[in-house]
């Protein structure tokens, strides 16, 4: 089976049934009765909020309001939150947090190598998961084939956390289920569709929330002070960012890194770039103001094009 042919298979698993994913994800725990009132100062969201088996999306920040980091958060416990986040950012939202905790009852700790992280995308993804259909960021404890995870509710699916030792038993409960392994290349299709950025990706230490049109999900304006909070604060009521995120209708397959050109200005490098069976060949990226919807740009130095578009993918 060629590449393609077995990427687009995948892809309607993904769109159709279910598949399984082990994610490469970083895993910060905080604990102690400090957590919630600490992680309120730290992020972007509104945390104190949050009640046991709750979460929400949020961003770690600098002094300037630039992103050190997205990060799922997971209120687990009374006294325990759980973020993850890409493994890149890792090292450095660590020394953040473990920096400004000093004095607070609270213990913050990498836990990536104690818990594994599988990920159910697709319509059946809680038939197959066994569990009570949960909405994004809702979490909860529970069992499969008597393995305990942590199921947490997705956009397209479920995942689930366990512990390490557990990951390939939990991975063949869920191919006994019915999920059908699928690879990051095809679960990257997905993404890039829905016009989700990632760290990584189109986000680096160099965005600020605006750009990546992550504001309504992450930042919360009625919460307390935040590190970054006064540049997100007056980028939001009193301007507009010089750059945003969009989509981009490629004339052909392009490679993430090229950079983008409209005349002879560059006004952006390309993110994630995917060939769709649905949509064809689609990126995103964060792009000066001038390239609006409808603007073409030049990828690269080998011919192709792009076609600035709106997100979400029409």
């Amino acid at each position: 089976m060629s590449v393609t042919v077995e990427l687009d298979a995948q892809y309607r698993q993904l769109r159709e049934e279910c598949g399984v994913l082990v994610r490469e994800r970083s895993v910060i725990a905080v604990t102690g009765p400090d957590g919630a009132e600490y992680l309120q100062g730290q992020v972007t969201n509104d945390v104190e909020a949050l009640e046991v088996g709750e979460g929400q999306y949020a961003a770690l920040l600098d002094r300037k309001g630039h992103m050190q980091t997205d990060l799922r958060v997971l209120r687990t416990a009374a006294e325990e939150i759980q973020l993850d986040l890409e493994p890149e950012p890792l090292a450095q939202a660590l020394r953040h947090l473990t920096m400004y905790s000093v004095g607070r009852d609270v213990v913050v700790a990498e836990a990536t190598e104690e818990r594994a992280l599988l990920s159910l995308i697709g319509p059946r993804a809680v038939g197959v998961a066994g569990t009570a259909p949960l909405p994004e960021f809702a979490n909860q404890r529970t069992s499969i084939a008597g393995i305990p995870v942590l199921a947490a509710g997705t956009r397209g699916g479920i995942d689930l956390f366990s512990a390490a030792a557990e990951r390939e038993r939990l991975r063949a409960a869920l191919t006994a289920a019915g999920a059908v392994e699928v690879s990051a290349e095809a679960v990257e299709i997905i993404r890039v569709e829905a016009g989700i950025p990632r760290f990584g990706a189109e986000m680096d230490a160099a965005t600020m929330p605006a750009e990546a049109a992550i504001v309504e999900d992450a930042v919360s304006f009625t919460k307390g002070c935040y590190i970054g909070q006064e540049t997100v604060a007056r980028l939001h009521y009193k301007g507009r960012p010089n750059r945003r995120l969009r989509g981009l209708r490629l004339s052909a397959a392009a490679a993430a890194g090229a950079p983008l050109r409209l005349g002879d200005k560059e006004v952006g490098t390309l993110g994630g770039a995917v060939v769709s069976p649905a949509l064809g060949p689609i990126g995103l990226a964060i792009v000066r103001r001038e390239a609006q919807p409808g603007e073409q740009l030049f990828v690269g130095e080998d011919g192709v094009t792009a076609e600035v578009v709106a997100l979400p993918f029409g």
